[in-house]
Order: structure tokens, then C-alpha cells, then sequence
């Protein structure tokens, strides 16, 4: 696990507070996707506490690609429907599992990982990918994280279009 920056606070919602104020002022004039989800990534992991793996995975048809991540080595291709990023996109909603080894048909990239949250991106109305972000916890993920990531997808999005 990598030390974190004291700039960021323990408290969850200081902690978003901040990233959602940085991820802005780190795209502001910026529209290339991969540059501004590498850069996405990177803050988060840096940023949030008690994480193993951030990233995005790109969907191309009906199959999920890896894209700029941090952490360890990942799946490639996670077809529409399948895992938790599957899941995600055939749902079109947040998926949030506090305990992957419960959840049907779960990927298991690392085996480290115990919680999940991933949340699809959209550009023009349409699905082009997800944020997945693993940790080794169980029940790492709150309604608070959720809130907070869907608006640090949104600021993405935005810089996207």
C-alpha cells in the first residue's frame, strides 16, 4: 500500500471535497481521454484511503478493455454483463459490493481484493466505459463513496465531450 499525502484529510467528505476541487483544476482545458483518465487515476489512488486498484476500462462494443489504471496487473476484457464492471454497464448504474466473494459471477483480478465500486461513464448520452476501484477491505465502499465518485465521474465526463 502506497503512503498517501498528508493534504488529504481522513475525514471522507473533506478527502472528496478536495480530490473533486483538484480533478477540476488538473482538466480544466483538457479534452484528451486517455491523458484525463491517467490523471484521473493517479489522484485517486493518491487521494483515497484503504484502495489496492483504480482504473477504467473502455467499452468498445460489448466488451469492457482496460484502460489507465494504478495498481497490479489487471484483466484485459470483461465482456458487457459479466463481473462487476459488466454488471455495471448492462445495468447503466453504480454497482457497490462490499464483499466481491458474494458477488455472482464476480472476476477476480487480484486476489486481494475483498470490496468494489464501479461506476459507468458517459459521453453524449452513451456508455464508454467505467471507474473500478478495488480495495482489500470488506464493506469499504459507503453510500458516501458513491455519492462522492459519481460526481468525480461527472467532473470527468464533463471534460470529455
Amino acid at each position: 500500500m502506497i503512503e498517501l499525502d498528508p493534504i488529504y484529510p481522513e475525514d471522507k467528505d473533506k478527502c472528496y471535497e478536495l480530490l473533486c476541487s483538484q480533478l477540476e483544476a488538473l482538466l480544466d482545458n483538457e479534452t484528451n481521454l486517455i491523458a484525463n483518465l491517467s490523471n484521473t487515476s493517479a489522484l485517486l489512488n493518491q487521494g483515497l484511503r484503504n484502495i489496492n486498484w483504480v482504473g477504467f476500462y473502455l467499452l468498445d462494443k460489448d466488451v469492457l478493455h482496460l484502460g489507465p489504471f494504478q495498481g497490479k496487473v489487471a484483466c484485459m476484457h470483461i465482456p458487457v454483463g459479466k463481473g462487476v464492471c459488466g454488471t455495471a454497464v448492462a445495468k447503466n448504474q453504480t454497482i457497490l459490493v462490499e464483499d466481491v466473494h458474494a458477488f455472482p459471477g464476480h472476476i477476480a483480478c487480484d486476489s486481494a481484493s475483498n470490496s468494489e465500486i464501479v461506476i459507468p461513464i458517459h459521453r453524449n448520452g452513451k456508455i464508454i466505459g467505467v471507474l473500478d476501484i478495488d480495495s482489500p477491505s470488506v464493506g469499504r465502499f459507503t453510500s458516501t463513496d458513491k455519492n462522492a465518485l459519481e460526481k468525480i465521474v461527472t467532473i470527468l465526463e464533463n471534460s470529455i465531450r
